[in-house]
């Protein structure tokens, strides 16, 4: 009896102590794209971490982006812990090609798997080298998890005949019934609970991925709406900091406004790194025109090309120059988002300018006093008497503007070419409104 009640207490402590098996759980309801791999990625890390059992995929797409389902496929077979898929409803292009990778595939009666031909967003075919690249990828997966590479095949090159299995000249596609007979669906399964039984868990803890503060912060940040504001703060912020130099605050928030409008887009990897620095180019070639060359011209046109394509070329998923995975809708979306963006910001720029001497805070950012003639301010003298060959000298330095003084009077001026350094003995060249002078022969 001793012994009995020593054995009874033993397995109740391992019964106590003994740690359930841990289900990890990613639901995948959404198109495939970038920002769900990068949070599938943390999952299996997180699951792996947590040393989980299982980690189960609750799928229901109808694909995505090839690169993105390329990504989660290599997380699913290079995984340490067994990875089970669950499709719901559907699991067609990309979302084939993720199921086909798992370790095994649970269907629920009515799903379908399959129909992974490349196509663009427009529902056309891709080129070749996408569907080549797609087929190659299918049968090298099916291999490594011991299904019909020919099948996988046929799931994107209609072309791909199976006598028995495909032979309609169609890429193939199983309902949940086909893929059991064809090993390509280990059971066909009604709930998840019916699923764990299949793998032969009882009693088992479900840990689902939870997107997190900085996912969904993402997600509204590459919002077009919220976008739109943030490319018009950036404008409407490098503008007034051009009119005033060193305010800080228009050029803080400029610079705030493009750090959260690339950052998501780069951390989604829509935005690449030559796009961002086509943005900086644009801003650079605008404050030369600003600040270096008088008047607006080329380089100012270049500056505005080159921040407005900045701006668009970051939101989409473009390869370079390469649009074949772009639709012109989204061509449209992106044009319009930012184009919309930088005419508002005019608007902006145009309503603040005249409401701006009406508040005390912003007035501080424009000339108030007015230059009284009675402490030394005057207006230039008037150009009519000037004439070209007229000699005089350099009032300030001109660089390339500046005064110049001919006959006892001050008169505004522009270097020919270069500088021209106070006290020089200066020649009109061009008389009229504005005085062109060159340095003259002493």
């Amino acid at each position: 009896m001793k012994y009995l009640i020593t054995i009874l207490s033993f397995c109740l402590t391992v019964s106590v102590f003994a740690k359930e098996p841990l289900v990890f759980r990613f639901n995948f309801q959404s198109e495939v794209d970038k920002g769900v791999a990068r949070m599938f990625s943390k999952a299996m890390k997180q699951a792996q971490d947590e040393k989980a059992d299982l980690f189960l995929i609750h799928l229901n797409t109808y694909g995505g982006m090839l690169d993105a389902a390329d990504s989660i496929r290599n997380s699913i077979i290079n995984a340490d812990i067994p990875v089970v898929v669950f499709i719901d409803r559907n699991a067609a292009s990309a979302g084939a090609l993720i199921s086909i990778a798992c370790n095994r595939i649970y269907m629920r009666s009515g799903s379908s798997i399959g129909a992974a031909t490349v196509v663009t967003q427009d529902g056309q075919a891709a080129p070749d080298k996408y569907q080549s690249y797609m087929r190659a990828m299918m049968r090298a997966t099916a291999e490594k998890r011991n299904r019909d590479p020919k099948i996988a095949e046929a799931m994107v090159d209609p072309r791909v005949i199976i006598p028995g299995v495909n032979d309609s000249g169609r890429v193939l596609t199983f309902t949940a019934s086909e893929a059991l007979a064809n090993n390509y669906c280990n059971a066909i399964v009604e709930s998840e609970s019916e699923l764990l039984q299949k793998e032969h868990l009882t009693n088992y803890t479900i840990e689902e991925y939870k997107p997190s503060w900085t996912d969904k912060t993402i997600g509204f940040l590459i919002h077009p709406a919220v976008s739109s504001i943030l490319i018009l703060v950036m404008l409407a912020g490098l503008y007034f900091e051009f009119q005033a130099p060193g305010t800080i605050f228009p050029i803080a928030a400029s610079l705030l406004a493009a750090v959260l409008y690339f950052a998501p887009l780069y951390l989604e990897g829509l935005a690449a790194n030559w796009e961002i620095l086509l943005f900086a180019a644009g801003v650079i070639l605008l404050a030369v025109e600003f600040f270096v060359i008088p008047g607006f011209g080329i380089t100012g046109i270049a500056g505005i090309i080159c921040t407005t394509l900045g701006f668009a070329l970051s939101m989409l998923n473009n390869i370079g120059w390469d649009f074949t995975f772009t639709t012109k809708s989204q061509l449209i979306q992106s044009v319009t988002v930012s184009t919309g963006a930088m005419l508002m910001s005019i608007v902006l720029v145009f309503y603040l300018l005249s409401r701006i001497n009406d508040s005390k805070r912003l007035s501080k950012l424009t000339l108030q006093n007015t230059l009284q003639s009675e402490k030394g301010f005057h207006a230039p003298a008037n150009n009519d008497k000037i004439t070209a060959g007229m000699k005089g000298k350099a009032h300030t330095d001109l660089r390339p503007s500046g005064k110049i003084m001919i006959e006892g009077k001050v008169y505004d001026a522009v270097a020919e070419s270069g500088w021209i350094h106070k006290g020089e003995s200066v020649e009109v060249v061009v008389s009229g409104m504005t005085l062109t002078v060159r340095t003259a022969d002493v």
